[in-house]
């Protein structure tokens, strides 16, 4: 799962917090959802901009932060 495919932060949108590209949907968003008990199948039904590859890639960038390493974001301007 490369999740830098689906993750990106732009100081423009949602405050510079990461979000699925494409969406203003911060990663936080999602995980809070799974930690409530939501399948991903809940998500994207609740979510239609998301597919589940996307909700993957949000468990896959908070399992790097839980590392605790300093890791890169792609940066993405609007157009």
């Amino acid at each position: 799962m490369e999740w830098q495919n689906y993750i990106t932060v732009d100081p423009n949108v949602c405050h510079g917090k990461a979000c699925i590209k494409g969406t203003r949907i911060m990663v936080s968003v999602v995980l809070d959802n799974l930690a409530i008990g939501l399948t991903p199948d809940e998500i994207v039904r609740s979510y239609p901009s998301l597919r589940r590859e996307t909700v993957q890639a949000a468990i896959a960038y908070a399992a790097e932060l839980g590392r605790e390493r300093i890791i890169a974001i792609p940066y993405m301007v609007a157009a």
